[in-house]
């Protein structure tokens, strides 16, 4: 009876244990496999960001600009790339609120010109333009006091850009003056921010000195070129571009496009802040310091010009940019 007694007490016991057990349970769960849906592949991305000890004007950058720091973004770290120039672009404007059709009149032969020409800034991990064209200083203003800008020293002059890009051109400068090297502003007027009436005045000093020659010549009439003035711009780049086409160029020697000596009113990089004039231009050295700090060259045959894309340069071409002759990066289209 006792031994019966302690078994009856033992198994109640264990009993009660595995009740208790299987009430208390709850599974641990696999973080990781739960994370998995958040999880973006990451890319190799140097962060070369340095303080700027010049900066003197940063009002105006909105809060989220660090959002778009160079490259420490973690939304350009993505799961899916996409694929080509366009796809990219389509993608990266998406996150400043920008749709292609905001951006470019696909349908109108100038603005996609532009865009195929000049088309590489919109990649940028800074701010990029809203449109391939602004029409006046009215929404060059808006834009450069909404985006905000930095001032930094060069060398005895102020060089203004947006916050991003002044960051990164103070690391290159500051690396290429290590190696006992130089680095300054091809010219002090305007080698970075520009407003609009800036690049209508170069527009125009191109557009009149061409005109003058081609009349010269025999191509152009008095008619023709007065007709071309009293033109809306737009209208007017288009009958420019027309001109080439029929081997009538506008550039500064009149062998080119004019679009590689000056840029469209409205289409200068410039006007974004994310275009640098670099005195140095020839010297392979300074090309590589500021390719390692996302600086490069985008606009065929403008040799100072550098554009802050805050990529490494192993990234570019899977942005749909390709590399032509003379190092100049531009869309792949």
């Amino acid at each position: 009876m006792k031994q019966d007694g302690t078994y009856r007490i033992t198994i109640i016991l264990a009993l009660t244990v595995a009740l208790f057990s299987s009430a208390c349970y709850e599974p641990v769960a696999n973080t990781e496999d739960d994370l998995k849906g958040d999880r973006r592949d990451s890319a190799d991305l140097t962060n070369t960001a340095t303080d700027i000890s010049d900066s003197s004007n940063n009002a105006g950058i909105p809060e989220n600009a660090s959002e778009t720091n160079m490259m420490n973004d973690s939304n350009d770290n993505r799961s899916n790339p996409a694929k080509g120039f366009r796809e990219n672009l389509v993608q990266l404007i998406s996150k400043h609120g920008y749709n292609i059709g905001d951006l470019v009149d696909e349908g109108n032969p100038v603005e996609q010109r532009i865009l195929n020409e000049y088309g590489a800034v919109f990649l940028t991990k800074a701010i990029p333009p809203p449109k391939v064209m602004f029409t006046s200083d009215g929404e060059v203003d808006a834009f450069q006091t909404k985006t905000g800008y930095s001032r930094i020293d060069l060398n005895g002059v102020t060089v203004e850009l947006q916050s991003d890009a002044a960051k990164a051109l103070t690391a290159a400068y500051n690396e290429v003056k290590q190696k006992g090297m130089t680095l300054s502003p091809n010219d002090p007027q305007d080698s970075a921010r520009r407003s609009y009436s800036h690049t209508q005045k170069l527009w125009d000093g191109r557009f009149n000195s061409a005109c003058d020659h081609w009349k010269t010549k025999g191509k152009l009439t008095a008619e023709k070129i007065s007709a071309m003035k009293s033109e809306p711009i737009k209208q007017q780049v288009a009958d420019v571009l027309q001109l080439e086409s029929q081997g009538i160029y506008f550039s500064t020697n009149f062998d080119k496009s004019i679009l590689y000596s000056v840029a469209a009113p409205g289409t200068s990089q410039h006007l974004s802040m994310l275009a640098f004039d670099a005195k140095e231009f020839g010297n392979e050295g300074v090309r590589k310091i500021m390719a390692k700090h996302g600086w490069f060259r985008t606009v065929r045959s403008d040799q100072p010009h550098f554009t802050y894309l805050g990529y490494a340069e192993s990234e570019l071409p899977s942005l749909g940019l390709k590399k032509v002759s003379g190092g100049f990066w531009i869309p792949d289209v």
